[in-house]
């Protein structure tokens, strides 16, 4: 199948590069599409590739009605619908973190412009200008910085600060006492924060409870002669409020790489010299722009491919989807689930999911979307995601429980799931030995050690001799090569399990054919 990209912002060439190298991909760049095009196109792709001047809506989302991924080459993803994407089984992706350095870099080269006063000795320089005095300006050694938010960015200049024999204080709720004592910051609350900084910088993401969080009330509260900088998004700070205590004089100087509305309608910061303002370029460098190409381009590619993402906006970013272990599982919880529906002949209720060994509960949220993505999707007409698994399956009325099985020691790690109805139950385990080294391991009371890929005839048979050399006959006297063979039994004289892996297809004739003899209680065709 080949999956269709529409891509609407400009992006580095390595984006393209990547995507168009990939032979299940097709793409179509068009760089600052408008948004009436977008909606009227929007229906053939697979996946959205934008940045930040794409609003990616309902409409747009209801439009794409065979979209798989939204993805966003930036961090920020406030507008796009996510709610709605998510309702709809799209799944969102964004690229944090590749734009770190840039940003931390460009919040002290705005500091530092402001302090030394760079822009208007240039523009006097630029006039033929040389009054030396006029510029004088002022060291950061020895003055405090005031961090809000101390995740990616805001770490990094804590960093440069202290390079600068800076105080550093941080408020951030959201991270622990030992990411402060880490960074060298001094946990304190907002207000402590605001009352004792000699310069004030934001680094949190744009969500309900930060949008506005620095407003008129905020600033007095600040230095007199205090600088803020906005380095984050549009809409933390007031700009109304800035404006108004530059004016003032309460607030020394600014420094603004985000805007309220971008690009600004009407921009009032333009007549005060102390203002340094850029057109939102904090994550505009060549080695930022290549790490998010290479980043966004890989994550779209394995998102149309059903693979796992890393970044994914509308799943819990669980330390699990950076775990090599937890990734592997995924993989082997999807093909569990794929068998386990082929396998049944009851329509289960249940599902309980059994961590075994090292593998636990903690790393179970992907693992639990995977089984129910691969046993939903095989037999639905509707696209089943890592992110609306969970709700297909409650709509089905299919409740999942999990446990823990540390005492387990057949392997280091491994994972069991049993699903029922009121009556019957079905068990199926897997263990991984390595990447890309997945086996099946259990079927009900049935030991194996079978790969989990490609075709499978899953027999069950009365134990006794000669059903090896039979049910091989059979298949080879109608052209079906055997890859893998293994059988197991409960107990001599009992039932036996086998686990046929074959090179193709088996048609229904064929299994017809098996079926008939004498020895076969039950043969069932899977394919994984």
């Amino acid at each position: 199948m080949t999956h269709r990209v529409l891509i609407t912002g400009a992006l580095h060439p390595r984006a393209l590069e990547i995507l168009r190298a990939a032979p299940d991909i097709a793409v179509d760049y068009h760089p600052d599409l408008p948004y009436p095009d977008i909606v009227e196109r929007i229906g053939e792709y697979h996946a959205l590739l934008t940045r930040s001047e794409t609003r990616v809506t309902r409409e747009i989302i209801d439009r794409g009605r065979k979209l798989k991924v939204i993805a966003r080459a930036a961090v920020g993803i406030g507008d796009i619908d996510v709610e709605y994407a998510t309702e709809r089984g799209v799944l969102v992706v964004n690229t944090p973190g590749k734009n770190t350095n840039s940003a931390a870099e460009l919040t002290f080269a705005l500091l530092l412009a402001l302090v030394r006063n760079l822009v208007p000795a240039h523009l006097h320089m630029c006039a033929l200008g040389w009054d030396r005095h006029r510029f004088a300006g002022r060291e950061l050694a020895g003055k405090t910085i005031g961090i809000v938010g101390l995740g990616n960015v805001g770490h990094r200049v804590a960093r440069f600060a202290r390079a600068f024999d800076m105080t550093v204080l941080a408020c951030d709720p959201y991270i622990a006492d030992e990411v402060f004592e880490m960074h060298g910051a001094r946990k304190v609350d907002l207000a402590r924060l605001l009352a004792e900084s000699d310069v004030v910088t934001l680094h949190v993401p744009k969500t309900p409870e930060t949008t506005g969080m620095i407003g008129a009330r905020e600033i007095a509260r600040m230095k007199r002669g205090a600088i803020v900088l906005n380095t984050s998004r549009g809409g933390i700070v007031e700009e109304a409020a800035l404006l108004a205590a530059l004016r003032a004089g309460h607030v020394a100087g600014a420094g603004i790489d985000t805007w309220a509305v971008e690009p600004p309608k009407e921009n009032p910061f333009r007549d005060l010299p102390n203002v340094v303002m850029t057109p939102h370029i904090g994550a505009s460098t060549e080695e930022a722009q290549r790490r998010i190409a290479e980043t966004v381009s890989e994550q779209v590619i394995r998102a149309l491919r059903d693979e796992v993402v890393d970044f994914p906006v509308n799943m819990p970013r669980l330390k699990v989807l950076t775990s090599p272990r937890v990734k592997t599982y995924t993989v082997l919880a999807e093909k569990l689930g794929r068998f386990a529906v082929q396998a049944l002949d009851f329509n289960p209720r249940h599902v309980q999911m059994v961590y075994r060994g090292e593998l636990n509960r903690e790393e179970g949220l992907l693992l639990r979307r995977a089984f129910l993505k691969g046993f939903l999707g095989h037999a639905s007409d509707e696209a089943v995601t890592f992110v609306n698994a969970e709700a297909k399956a409650a709509a089905r009325g299919l409740r999942v429980e999990e446990a823990d099985d540390p005492a387990f020691k057949d392997y280091q790690s491994a994972l069991k799931v049993i699903v029922a109805d009121h009556e019957r139950t079905f068990a199926i385990g897997g263990v991984v030995f390595g990447e890309g080294n997945y086996r099946l391991s259990l079927i009900d009371r049935f030991a194996f050690e079978v790969v989990p890929d490609g075709h499978i005839l899953m027999m069950v048979n009365r134990d006794q001799p000669g059903v090896i050399g039979r049910v091989g006959t059979i298949l080879g006297e109608h052209g079906v090569n055997i890859s893998e063979f293994e059988l197991s039994r409960n107990r001599r004289g009992g039932e036996a399990m086998a686990l046929i892996r074959v090179d193709e297809p088996v048609d229904n004739a064929v299994l017809d054919e098996l079926r008939a003899l004498p020895f076969i209680v039950a043969l069932r065709r899977i394919e994984v």
